[in-house]
């Protein structure tokens, strides 16, 4: 169905993908697997047509093709749902999804028949879309389904999705899974960018392993296993589990008392109560889109509580904002890592020292910001959580995510916090990085740290967590013990079942 054939792309002295060869066979779902910084993303939007590339060939059931441009790539009926959503806020979920594909004359489009058709699809796929909803108004998993909605609605044979369950629940997961095997039933050619190899050994065909740029493996997933395939991604033996100690907690350094938050649609938090102390990881388990986001961006201090109690280490922070939280030893690594984590467009070493550029040692007593400070700091960072390329001058969105995530997250590390707030810590992360994210979380635990953790993962949050929450449409309705309790009973109690 498609070739790739020697395909080159460099991003100035970054070479992105270094002759890149590979083959999907038709009907089937294919895996690309690789490190973040691997080139796996780029591939796919060379063939997307997002990037032109630079030497190689391209091949559609054989033939060579010239893709200049996604619109050449619809064309050609392959669709693209992309790790960072490519979606306009203002707009509703039909516009959005009709967008380059409007149906009726330019001068009359015909957005009701557009919005019955969205909504036939998202109810065949068990969706749960309102093709009516402003974009900027759903929760970022319902925005994941509207990309998909959108591929789907131009009636692609080729779908690549990149990072396509980060989003989803254990459930949602398999009735994802279960659409994907019907439109390979259907003659549908599926490719799969992720980082979830127990995904990769339970819905693909066939494998390939990208590293540093190049392919460097293909194989028939039967005939391979998760703890292969780490090795082929890391070229190292990868551990596939979190290892720790019991928490030793001492006392709380966060307390919360009936807090109540708004949302965009009413109450988003709902009279939540819970405790954390130094020491112990307490995760909050939930489907996306049920007050956790809003939850931890009150503590944060982005959000003002419209109701109830915030104190840190026993003094009430309920109104301080986001830099006086801070600056109490609050350190905060965001669900949505664009909007709330990174300025894009400038480089690695200003997003180095966000929140501790106006404070000593990165600005002196006058003021003024110390470029020396700055790069010690900024080398410190991409050493110690290996961030790629490693280049401080490099604009923040010429990282792949995973590695804008090891940005962030060693920019809160550096702080030293005495609490630090954590949404979705390894979205788009690669195996090796993951496994030196967990290990930093739970080493800053057993620093005497207190840590509070929301994920949509619900094996990493089982793994890490010393006690777990379940938050269910903004409450809190249970706590649970994640070495006991089974992944589906976490589910159960996630839906109300």
């Amino acid at each position: 169905m498609l070739e790739l054939k020697n395909i080159q792309k460099s991003f100035g002295d970054c070479v992105a993908n270094d002759d890149v060869s590979l083959i999907v066979n038709t009907a089937t779902i294919h895996a690309i697997v690789g490190e973040n910084g691997a080139g796996k993303s780029t591939a796919m939007k060379v063939v997307y047509g997002f990037y032109s590339p630079d030497g190689g060939e391209i091949l559609l059931n054989g033939q060579p093709v010239t893709i200049k441009n996604p619109h050449d790539a619809i064309a050609f009926r392959i669709g693209m749902v992309h790790q960072h959503f490519m979606l306009v806020d203002t707009m509703t979920v039909a516009e959005n999804i009709i967008l380059g594909a409007e149906t009726g004359s330019a001068l009359n489009l015909d957005l009701d028949e557009a919005a019955r058709e969205i909504g036939a699809l998202s109810d065949e796929l068990k969706l749960n879309i309102n093709p009516n909803a402003v974009v900027g108004d759903l929760s970022v998993g319902q925005q994941q389904r509207v990309e998909l909605l959108k591929a789907l609605y131009r009636d692609a044979d080729i779908l690549i999705l990149d990072e396509p369950t980060a989003v989803l629940t254990p459930q949602e997961v398999n009735e994802f899974f279960a659409i994907l095997r019907r439109m390979k039933e259907q003659g549908k050619t599926i490719i799969i960018i992720t980082h979830k190899l127990d995904e990769v050994l339970a819905i693909s065909d066939e494998v390939t392993v990208m590293r540093d740029g190049r392919t460097v493996g293909n194989v028939k997933t039967a005939d391979t296993n998760a703890k292969e395939l780490a090795r082929m991604i890391v070229g190292r033996d990868v551990l596939l589990r979190v290892e720790k100690t019991d928490a030793q907690p001492s006392g709380a350094v966060l307390e919360v008392a009936g807090l109540v938050v708004q949302g965009r649609h009413g109450v988003a938090v709902d009279g939540v109560s819970f405790k954390v102390a130094a020491g112990e990881i307490v995760g909050i388990a939930g489907i996306e889109g049920n007050g956790q986001t809003e939850l931890i961006e009150a503590l944060a201090g982005l959000l003002k509580p419209s109701g109830g109690r915030i104190a840190f280490e026993g003094r009430e922070i309920t109104n301080f904002g986001a830099r006086k939280t801070k600056e109490q030893g609050i350190a905060h690594i965001p669900e949505d890592r664009h909007k709330r984590g990174l300025l894009l467009n400038s480089d690695l070493a200003e997003n180095s020292i966000l929140g501790a550029h106006y404070r000593p040692p990165i600005a002196n007593a006058a003021g003024f910001i110390d470029s020396g400070a700055v790069k010690t700091r900024v080398k410190g960072i991409i050493k110690g959580f290996d961030v790629r390329p490693p280049n401080p001058e490099l604009p923040a969105k010429s990282l792949s995510g995973g590695n804008q995530q090891k940005l962030i997250i060693g920019r809160e590390f550096e702080l030293d916090p005495k609490l630090l707030l954590v949404s979705q810590p390894t979205r788009g992360v690669d195996i090796g990085a993951i496994e030196f994210i967990h290990k930093a979380i739970i080493d800053l635990r057993d620093k005497g740290r207190a840590i509070l953790l929301v994920s949509a993962e619900l094996e990493e949050v089982t793994a890490l967590a010393d006690r777990l929450l379940i938050i269910r449409e903004g409450k809190i309705v249970g706590e649970v013990d994640p070495k006991t309790t089974s992944v589906e009973e976490i589910g159960l109690l996630m839906t109300g079942g």
